[in-house]
């Protein structure tokens, strides 16, 4: 038992920041994995000529390639704590990189290396389980907003019959308060398709 919970304990801190040639698979494997929720949340960002987007958690940079196959952001940023990862985000999006189309920075979430109301979207999948420190990540996202700008929280909080009651309660009892605390008007829940039997979620405010 003592060597299981070793391995699954291994296995979900390379979801959390993945390392080595594990983290490299790990990485695609989660592009593979999301691509329902991913496809859904872009849909919810409706892209429009001259924005100014950044993703936290941009994994192996799937999302950056779908967005900026449209064309219409003038800055795309991906931001994320594993540099494993973003190598793999580099090498998906070396044409974007090497026509300054997209910039990929290694960071956490908790300081973000951004001047403030520089973007107009800030959007994140399937990373707010490994959030250390909500309010004040929700904080930073409002900073870097420019007014009117709009947050997008991607994530799963159940899966087929069952609700991760865990995750909801994480939900209402932190994400949407601290949500309005920041300054987020219009905070919303929004149900999207299941992935995988996984029930995917969105939480969305807009800056004033």
């Amino acid at each position: 038992m003592g060597f299981f919970k070793t391995i699954r304990e291994f296995i979900d801190r390379q979801y959390q920041t993945p390392k080595g040639m594990i983290g490299t698979y790990i990485g695609e494997k989660m592009v593979r994995q999301h691509k329902i929720e991913t496809n859904w949340s872009l849909e919810l960002l409706n892209v429009q000529q001259g924005d100014r987007i950044l993703e936290l958690g941009c994994g192996a940079g799937y999302a950056i390639k779908l967005i900026l196959e449209k064309d219409l952001a003038e800055e795309m940023v991906g931001l994320d704590i594993s540099p494993t990862i973003i190598r793999s985000a580099r090498i998906r999006n070396k044409k974007a990189l090497n026509e300054n189309r997209v910039k990929l920075v290694q960071a956490n979430f908790i300081k973000l290396p951004f001047h403030n109301e520089n973007f107009n979207t800030v959007f994140s999948i399937q990373t707010i389980y490994f959030w250390t420190d909500i309010a004040t990540t929700l904080s930073e996202i409002f900073r870097v907003l420019k007014p009117k700008g709009v947050v997008i929280l991607t994530f799963s909080d159940g899966k087929e019959d069952e609700t991760w009651e865990g995750i909801r309660g994480i939900t209402e009892n932190q994400v949407i308060p601290s949500m309005k605390n920041a300054g987020f008007r219009d905070v919303s829940f929004v149900r999207g398709p299941d992935s995988r039997g996984y029930h995917t979620v969105t939480v969305r405010g807009t800056k004033d």
